[in-house]
């Protein structure tokens, strides 16, 4: 009985045309809206994490804490635009290579997860990158500049751990979305106040700005935070969880007292 309901089902061409009917219009819909696509893989987006995946702006600043979700957001929107935007080049920059394929295993999990025949195929895949069928490319790299300044056409750009990635890195690869106008979305905890991460934070213009702290991921239990700061003090508990920047251990001169010797009013000395 269920075998012939099946064959009644895969051989009526109503059925099917409204089935082909369903799959074009979710195509359509997911093209616009990472979110839907994120949802049909398993994932329950929290608030900022569903706003985040519908902006549209071109670069996005992601100080968030540990655990609250940021690589996954990443991961999404990185999958999303090589599934829904053919030939796009997609590059996922870490201060080292095991923290490039963490992120890159992120995502090959979200994309296994699709489970769609309508999907762009893996036409090429290793632990460190994936080509699909339509010419997308995503490829994961260590932060060494050495390993990256061959690329070009870069659709969307991506660095993990932001601020502990060299200021030198950052500024040769910011090039590379020169010509494409490609998006680059920039997440981590902060480190020290220090490095293009904290400038980028504290006077970067045309950035989404998102912070998010342990206390605002529900996933996070309270008592276990508590617990944490007792664990590691103040110091790295107000950076890892609480995504402030603090001063570092190592500078003699504190960021405030740098910040108000800076003038714009005194001309330079000039050597001739």
């Amino acid at each position: 009985m269920y075998s012939q309901k099946q064959d009644y089902l895969s051989s009526n061409p109503l059925l099917i045309q409204a089935a082909n009917n369903a799959v074009k219009k979710r195509i359509e819909l997911e093209k616009f809206d990472a979110c839907l696509m994120a949802r049909r893989a398993g994932l329950a987006p929290d608030d900022w994490q569903a706003d985040l995946l519908r902006s549209n702006a071109r670069q996005l600043l992601l100080l968030c804490s540990r655990q609250s979700g940021k690589s996954t957001c990443s991961s999404i929107l990185a999958i999303h635009q090589a599934i829904y935007k053919p030939d796009s080049l997609i590059l996922l920059l870490s201060p080292s290579l095991r923290q490039s394929q963490e992120l890159f295993r992120k995502l090959q999990d979200f994309y296994n997860a699709l489970e769609s025949a309508n999907l762009p195929q893996a036409v090429e895949e290793s632990s460190l990158r994936m080509e699909l069928s339509n010419g997308s490319r995503i490829i994961a790299l260590p932060g060494k500049e050495s390993t990256i300044r061959g690329f070009s056409g870069v659709s969307l750009l991506i660095i993990d751990e932001a601020s502990r990635v060299e200021d030198a890195l950052y500024q040769s690869v910011r090039p590379m979305l020169a010509v494409s106008g490609g998006r680059i979305v920039l997440l981590s905890t902060p480190f020290g106040k220090r490095g293009f991460f904290h400038s980028e934070w504290m006077d970067g213009q045309d950035w989404q700005k998102v912070k998010i702290t342990a206390d605002q991921c529900p996933r996070i239990d309270k008592d276990w935070l508590e617990r944490e700061r007792a664990m590691i003090g103040d110091w790295w508990f107000s950076q890892e969880y609480q995504c402030e920047f603090v001063e570092t251990n190592d500078s003699f001169f504190n960021y405030a007292d740098i910040h108000s010797a800076i003038s714009g009013e005194v001309k330079p000395l000039m050597f001739t």
